[in-house]
Protein backbone atom coordinates (compact mmCIF):
# COMPACT_ATOMS: atom_id res chain seq x y z
CA UNK A 1 0.00 0.00 0.00
CA UNK A 2 3.25 2.21 1.34
CA UNK A 3 4.74 1.67 -2.68
CA UNK A 4 0.90 2.64 -4.30
CA UNK A 5 1.19 5.97 -2.33
CA UNK A 6 4.73 6.49 -3.32
CA UNK A 7 4.11 5.42 -6.63
CA UNK A 8 0.88 8.35 -6.42
CA UNK A 9 3.39 10.82 -5.10
CA UNK A 10 5.92 10.70 -7.16
CA UNK A 11 3.78 11.12 -10.68
CA UNK A 12 2.10 14.52 -8.82
CA UNK A 13 5.15 15.85 -8.44
CA UNK A 14 6.00 15.17 -11.71
CA UNK A 15 2.79 16.68 -13.09
CA UNK A 16 3.16 19.51 -10.88
CA UNK A 17 7.07 19.85 -12.77
CA UNK A 18 5.19 19.62 -15.88
CA UNK A 19 2.98 22.34 -15.04
CA UNK A 20 5.89 24.72 -13.83
CA UNK A 21 7.86 24.25 -16.75
CA UNK A 22 4.93 24.77 -18.91
CA UNK A 23 4.66 28.26 -17.27
CA UNK A 24 7.87 28.89 -17.87
CA UNK A 25 7.70 28.53 -21.45
CA UNK A 26 4.27 30.30 -21.81
CA UNK A 27 6.04 33.63 -19.80
CA UNK A 28 8.94 33.32 -22.12
CA UNK A 29 6.41 33.14 -25.32
CA UNK A 30 4.15 35.29 -24.09
CA UNK A 31 5.62 39.14 -25.57
CA UNK A 32 5.95 36.86 -28.79
CA UNK A 33 2.44 35.98 -28.68
CA UNK A 34 1.19 39.39 -27.82
CA UNK A 35 2.97 40.93 -31.17
CA UNK A 36 1.97 38.32 -32.98
CA UNK A 37 -1.71 38.96 -32.02
CA UNK A 38 -1.83 42.74 -31.39
CA UNK A 39 0.60 43.72 -33.95
CA UNK A 40 0.29 41.17 -37.04
CA UNK A 41 -3.07 39.25 -36.49
CA UNK A 42 -5.05 41.89 -35.50
CA UNK A 43 -4.51 44.40 -37.89
CA UNK A 44 -4.81 41.85 -40.78
CA UNK A 45 -8.07 40.78 -39.81
CA UNK A 46 -9.33 44.80 -39.25
CA UNK A 47 -8.17 44.91 -42.45
CA UNK A 48 -10.02 42.17 -43.71
CA UNK A 49 -13.18 43.81 -42.36
CA UNK A 50 -12.14 47.51 -43.55
CA UNK A 51 -11.59 45.96 -47.18
CA UNK A 52 -15.69 45.22 -47.11
CA UNK A 53 -16.28 48.96 -45.55
CA UNK A 54 -16.67 52.73 -46.96
CA UNK A 55 -13.97 54.29 -44.25
CA UNK A 56 -12.48 57.63 -44.28
CA UNK A 57 -10.90 57.76 -40.80
CA UNK A 58 -13.34 60.05 -39.72
CA UNK A 59 -16.91 58.62 -39.84
CA UNK A 60 -17.96 54.70 -38.73
CA UNK A 61 -16.85 52.04 -41.30
CA UNK A 62 -19.99 51.55 -43.42
CA UNK A 63 -20.64 47.94 -45.05
CA UNK A 64 -20.58 47.63 -48.74
CA UNK A 65 -19.89 44.60 -49.18
CA UNK A 66 -17.92 44.05 -52.62
CA UNK A 67 -17.80 47.50 -53.68
CA UNK A 68 -14.46 47.68 -53.09
CA UNK A 69 -12.96 45.10 -54.87
CA UNK A 70 -15.57 45.38 -57.76
CA UNK A 71 -14.42 49.28 -58.52
CA UNK A 72 -10.89 47.83 -58.65
CA UNK A 73 -12.10 46.63 -62.13
CA UNK A 74 -12.87 50.14 -63.62
CA UNK A 75 -9.44 51.69 -61.83
CA UNK A 76 -7.53 53.15 -64.52
CA UNK A 77 -5.17 54.26 -62.44
CA UNK A 78 -5.00 51.37 -60.46
CA UNK A 79 -4.73 49.07 -63.70
CA UNK A 80 -0.93 51.38 -64.60
CA UNK A 81 -0.20 51.32 -61.07
CA UNK A 82 -0.41 46.94 -61.74
CA UNK A 83 1.45 47.67 -64.92
CA UNK A 84 4.34 49.76 -63.73
CA UNK A 85 4.42 47.02 -60.93
CA UNK A 86 4.74 44.01 -62.88
CA UNK A 87 7.74 45.78 -65.19
CA UNK A 88 9.44 46.74 -62.40
CA UNK A 89 9.38 43.32 -60.69
CA UNK A 90 10.00 41.22 -64.11
CA UNK A 91 12.92 43.48 -65.54
CA UNK A 92 14.49 44.02 -61.98
CA UNK A 93 14.48 40.96 -60.25
CA UNK A 94 15.93 39.03 -62.75
CA UNK A 95 18.77 41.21 -63.35
CA UNK A 96 19.71 41.98 -59.91
CA UNK A 97 19.87 37.47 -59.53
CA UNK A 98 22.25 37.05 -62.56
CA UNK A 99 24.58 40.17 -61.06
CA UNK A 100 24.73 38.53 -57.96
CA UNK A 101 25.12 35.33 -59.21
CA UNK A 102 27.89 36.87 -61.37
CA UNK A 103 29.73 38.34 -58.79
CA UNK A 104 28.97 35.42 -56.58
CA UNK A 105 31.07 33.36 -58.92
CA UNK A 106 33.72 35.64 -58.94
CA UNK A 107 34.48 35.62 -55.60
CA UNK A 108 34.20 31.76 -55.44
CA UNK A 109 37.45 31.53 -56.97
CA UNK A 110 39.60 32.74 -54.11
CA UNK A 111 40.03 36.31 -54.37
CA UNK A 112 42.15 37.61 -52.04
CA UNK A 113 40.87 39.85 -49.28
CA UNK A 114 37.13 38.03 -50.09
CA UNK A 115 35.57 39.24 -46.69
CA UNK A 116 36.25 42.81 -47.53
CA UNK A 117 34.52 42.41 -50.44
CA UNK A 118 31.27 40.25 -49.49
CA UNK A 119 31.28 43.08 -46.72
CA UNK A 120 31.48 46.05 -49.66
CA UNK A 121 28.97 43.79 -51.90
CA UNK A 122 26.50 43.38 -49.61
CA UNK A 123 26.38 46.85 -47.96
CA UNK A 124 24.18 47.98 -50.66
CA UNK A 125 20.91 45.42 -49.23
CA UNK A 126 21.67 47.22 -46.17
CA UNK A 127 21.10 50.67 -47.57
CA UNK A 128 19.11 50.36 -50.48
CA UNK A 129 15.56 50.30 -49.25
CA UNK A 130 16.60 53.35 -46.89
CA UNK A 131 15.20 57.21 -47.86
CA UNK A 132 19.08 58.71 -47.57
CA UNK A 133 19.65 56.13 -50.65
CA UNK A 134 16.52 57.29 -52.17
CA UNK A 135 17.64 61.20 -51.70
CA UNK A 136 20.97 60.41 -52.72
CA UNK A 137 19.61 58.61 -56.29
CA UNK A 138 17.42 61.35 -56.96
CA UNK A 139 20.60 63.41 -56.94
CA UNK A 140 22.59 61.19 -59.13
CA UNK A 141 19.91 61.20 -61.52
CA UNK A 142 18.93 64.36 -61.59
CA UNK A 143 19.58 66.62 -64.54
CA UNK A 144 22.82 68.29 -62.49
CA UNK A 145 23.26 64.97 -61.18
CA UNK A 146 27.06 62.40 -60.78
CA UNK A 147 25.24 61.02 -64.00
CA UNK A 148 24.95 63.64 -66.32
CA UNK A 149 28.29 64.77 -65.25
CA UNK A 150 29.65 61.59 -66.36
CA UNK A 151 27.93 61.44 -69.83
CA UNK A 152 29.22 65.15 -70.08
CA UNK A 153 32.60 64.26 -69.32
CA UNK A 154 32.28 61.62 -72.76
CA UNK A 155 30.68 64.64 -74.85
CA UNK A 156 26.99 63.23 -73.84
CA UNK A 157 24.20 65.60 -72.95
CA UNK A 158 22.53 64.15 -70.75
CA UNK A 159 18.50 64.66 -69.08
CA UNK A 160 16.69 64.61 -65.95
CA UNK A 161 16.19 60.98 -65.54
CA UNK A 162 14.22 61.18 -63.11
CA UNK A 163 12.00 63.80 -64.92
CA UNK A 164 11.33 61.59 -67.95
CA UNK A 165 8.67 59.62 -67.75
CA UNK A 166 9.90 57.18 -70.63
CA UNK A 167 13.52 56.59 -67.89
CA UNK A 168 11.77 57.40 -64.57
CA UNK A 169 11.01 53.63 -63.57
CA UNK A 170 14.56 52.64 -65.21
CA UNK A 171 16.55 54.48 -62.37
CA UNK A 172 14.29 52.76 -59.93
CA UNK A 173 15.12 49.32 -61.99
CA UNK A 174 19.04 50.13 -61.63
CA UNK A 175 18.62 50.90 -57.96
CA UNK A 176 17.16 47.64 -57.22
CA UNK A 177 19.15 45.88 -59.28
CA UNK A 178 22.33 47.35 -57.34
CA UNK A 179 20.53 46.08 -54.16
CA UNK A 180 22.14 42.62 -54.68
CA UNK A 181 24.34 41.53 -52.00
CA UNK A 182 22.04 39.73 -50.14
CA UNK A 183 21.46 37.04 -52.62
CA UNK A 184 25.19 37.19 -53.79
CA UNK A 185 26.49 36.21 -50.22
CA UNK A 186 23.27 33.15 -49.88
CA UNK A 187 25.05 32.46 -53.76
CA UNK A 188 28.16 31.89 -52.74
CA UNK A 189 27.27 29.76 -49.74
CA UNK A 190 25.36 28.04 -51.94
CA UNK A 191 28.07 27.25 -54.25
CA UNK A 192 30.58 26.79 -51.22
CA UNK A 193 28.47 23.67 -50.90
CA UNK A 194 29.23 22.19 -54.06
CA UNK A 195 31.90 19.39 -53.55
CA UNK A 196 34.99 20.62 -55.88
CA UNK A 197 35.48 16.17 -57.41
CA UNK A 198 32.46 16.87 -59.86
CA UNK A 199 34.84 19.87 -61.41
CA UNK A 200 37.29 17.79 -61.43
CA UNK A 201 36.11 14.79 -63.10
CA UNK A 202 34.32 17.30 -65.75
CA UNK A 203 37.85 18.97 -66.39
CA UNK A 204 39.62 15.53 -66.93
CA UNK A 205 36.74 14.99 -69.80
CA UNK A 206 37.79 17.78 -71.00
CA UNK A 207 34.83 20.07 -69.93
CA UNK A 208 35.69 23.91 -70.75
CA UNK A 209 34.61 26.68 -67.85
CA UNK A 210 31.09 27.54 -69.47
CA UNK A 211 30.47 24.00 -69.50
CA UNK A 212 31.13 23.43 -66.13
CA UNK A 213 28.82 26.07 -65.04
CA UNK A 214 26.18 25.25 -67.21
CA UNK A 215 26.08 20.76 -66.46
CA UNK A 216 27.81 21.56 -62.38
CA UNK A 217 27.28 24.81 -61.24
CA UNK A 218 23.92 26.10 -62.20
CA UNK A 219 21.96 22.49 -62.02
CA UNK A 220 23.55 22.01 -58.61
CA UNK A 221 22.69 25.53 -57.61
CA UNK A 222 18.68 25.80 -58.73
CA UNK A 223 17.40 25.40 -55.19
CA UNK A 224 19.27 28.61 -53.80
CA UNK A 225 18.27 30.49 -57.15
CA UNK A 226 14.37 29.65 -56.20
CA UNK A 227 15.16 30.23 -52.86
CA UNK A 228 16.42 33.63 -53.98
CA UNK A 229 14.15 34.23 -56.45
CA UNK A 230 11.17 33.49 -54.25
CA UNK A 231 12.23 36.07 -51.74
CA UNK A 232 13.14 38.86 -53.77
CA UNK A 233 9.95 38.92 -55.86
CA UNK A 234 7.80 38.94 -52.82
CA UNK A 235 10.48 41.50 -51.37
CA UNK A 236 9.89 43.57 -55.46
CA UNK A 237 6.05 43.21 -55.08
CA UNK A 238 6.70 45.27 -51.68
CA UNK A 239 8.67 48.06 -52.77
CA UNK A 240 7.33 51.29 -51.69
CA UNK A 241 10.25 53.72 -50.24
CA UNK A 242 12.30 54.24 -53.70
CA UNK A 243 9.45 55.59 -55.41
CA UNK A 244 8.07 57.51 -52.97
CA UNK A 245 11.44 59.20 -52.08
CA UNK A 246 12.62 59.81 -55.52
CA UNK A 247 8.75 60.76 -56.98
CA UNK A 248 8.12 62.93 -54.40
CA UNK A 249 5.34 60.74 -53.24
CA UNK A 250 3.27 61.55 -56.73
CA UNK A 251 4.26 58.39 -58.16
CA UNK A 252 5.44 60.66 -61.35
CA UNK A 253 6.14 61.82 -63.48
CA UNK A 254 2.99 61.05 -65.56
CA UNK A 255 2.29 58.04 -63.22
CA UNK A 256 5.49 56.42 -64.93
CA UNK A 257 6.49 55.33 -61.36
CA UNK A 258 3.30 54.96 -59.85
CA UNK A 259 3.97 51.26 -57.51
CA UNK A 260 0.93 49.53 -56.69
CA UNK A 261 2.18 50.02 -53.13
CA UNK A 262 2.40 53.78 -53.67
CA UNK A 263 -1.23 53.48 -55.13
CA UNK A 264 -2.39 52.44 -51.86
CA UNK A 265 -1.12 54.53 -50.06
CA UNK A 266 -2.14 57.80 -51.87
CA UNK A 267 -5.59 56.28 -51.61
CA UNK A 268 -5.17 55.31 -48.11
CA UNK A 269 -3.39 58.35 -46.21
CA UNK A 270 -3.81 60.69 -49.14
CA UNK A 271 -7.57 60.65 -50.10
CA UNK A 272 -8.87 58.79 -46.47
CA UNK A 273 -9.96 55.94 -48.78
CA UNK A 274 -9.29 53.42 -45.98
CA UNK A 275 -11.56 50.93 -46.95
CA UNK A 276 -10.37 51.00 -50.54
CA UNK A 277 -6.62 50.78 -49.35
CA UNK A 278 -7.45 48.05 -47.09
CA UNK A 279 -8.95 46.18 -50.20
CA UNK A 280 -5.75 46.79 -52.47
CA UNK A 281 -3.49 45.46 -49.40
CA UNK A 282 -5.55 42.49 -49.88
CA UNK A 283 -5.70 42.26 -53.26
CA UNK A 284 -1.85 42.45 -53.30
CA UNK A 285 -1.64 39.86 -50.75
CA UNK A 286 -3.02 37.79 -53.48
CA UNK A 287 -0.77 38.59 -56.40
CA UNK A 288 2.03 37.42 -54.20
CA UNK A 289 0.69 34.65 -53.14
CA UNK A 290 -0.15 33.71 -56.64
CA UNK A 291 3.34 33.96 -58.46
CA UNK A 292 4.48 32.24 -54.72
CA UNK A 293 2.18 29.59 -55.42
CA UNK A 294 3.33 29.31 -59.00
CA UNK A 295 6.93 29.02 -58.19
CA UNK A 296 6.62 26.57 -55.75
CA UNK A 297 4.59 24.63 -58.26
CA UNK A 298 7.23 25.06 -61.71
CA UNK A 299 10.07 24.52 -59.17
CA UNK A 300 9.70 20.87 -59.40
CA UNK A 301 10.29 21.16 -63.35
CA UNK A 302 13.79 22.95 -62.74
CA UNK A 303 14.99 22.29 -59.73
CA UNK A 304 17.25 19.62 -58.61
CA UNK A 305 18.22 18.67 -55.11
CA UNK A 306 21.20 16.67 -54.55
CA UNK A 307 19.75 13.66 -52.68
Amino acid sequence: MSALSELGSLRGRKASGRKKDNLAGYLFLAPWLLGLFLITIGPMLASLYLSFTDYNLIQAPKWIGLDNFVRMLSDQRLHNSLKVTFTYVFVSVPLQLALALLLAVVLDRGVRGMALYRSIFYLPSLLGSSVAIAILWRQVFGTEGLMNQVLGLAGIEGKGWISDPSTALGTLVVLNVWTFGSPMVIFLAGLRQIPSMYYEAAAVDGAGTLRRFVSITLPLLTPIVFFNLVLQLIHAFQSFTQAFVVSGGSGGPSDSTMFFTLYLYDRGFGNFDMGYASAMAWFLLVIIGVFTAANFFASKYWVFYDD
